[in-house]
C-alpha cells in the first residue's frame, strides 16, 4: 500500500519586503504602502521504499531565490484592466490610473503577471512558477503543492495545485 506524506516548508529565508497598492475599481485604489511578506509551501506525495518522498532542497532554494528577487521592490500588475503601464525612453515605468500618473524607476519595480497585487495573486504567481509544466513535480512524485503568502500574522492567501487532475 502506498504511503503519502506532506512536507511543510516555512523557513526564515522565505520572506520578502515589497511595496504595492491594491486596485478596488476603476476609480479607487490604495495608497502606496508595503508589507513584510512570508511564504509557506507544502508538498504532498508518495513515500518511496527508501523512506523518502523527494529531494525538496531544490524546491526550497527556488522559493528562497524568488523571495530574494522580490525583496525590496515595488509590484505593479501587468494584467490590470484599470491600470495602464508604459516605459519611458530610460526604461522607467509610468503607471496611469484614474487620471493619475505615477512614476517608478525600473530598478525598483517588479512587474507581476497578475490582474492585481493581492495575496491571492502573489500566492498564485509563486505557485505557478514552482510547478511550471508539472514535469518536475511528477519526477519527484509530488501530487499536491500548496503555497501560502502572508502580509502579516493571521492574513494568508492559499493557492493549490493538484497533480492528479
Amino acid at each position: 500500500m502506498a504511503r503519502t506524506t506532506t512536507i511543510e516548508l516555512h523557513k526564515e529565508e522565505m520572506k520578502f519586503s515589497a511595496g504595492h497598492f491594491t486596485i478596488f475599481s476603476a476609480t479607487h485604489r490604495e495608497n502606496l504602502h508595503g508589507h513584510n511578506f512570508t511564504v509557506y509551501v507544502a508538498l504532498t506525495g508518495e513515500v518511496g521504499d527508501d523512506g523518502l518522498m523527494a529531494d525538496y532542497g531544490p524546491l526550497k532554494q527556488a522559493v528562497i531565490a524568488r523571495c530574494k528577487a522580490w525583496n525590496e521592490t515595488f509590484f505593479l500588475p501587468e494584467r490590470s484592466r484599470h491600470l495602464r503601464l508604459e516605459r519611458d525612453a530610460n526604461g522607467n515605468h509610468r503607471a496611469y490610473f484614474n487620471g493619475e500618473e505615477l512614476h517608478f524607476l525600473a530598478r525598483d519595480v517588479t512587474l507581476l503577471p497578475a490582474a492585481n497585487v493581492t495575496l491571492e495573486e502573489l500566492a498564485r504567481v509563486f505557485g505557478e512558477e514552482l510547478v511550471g509544466d508539472g514535469a518536475g513535480m511528477a519526477r519527484d512524485h509530488v501530487t499536491r503543492l500548496v503555497v501560502k503568502c502572508a502580509s502579516g500574522p493571521g492574513q494568508w492567501a492559499t493557492w493549490e495545485w493538484n497533480g492528479n487532475g
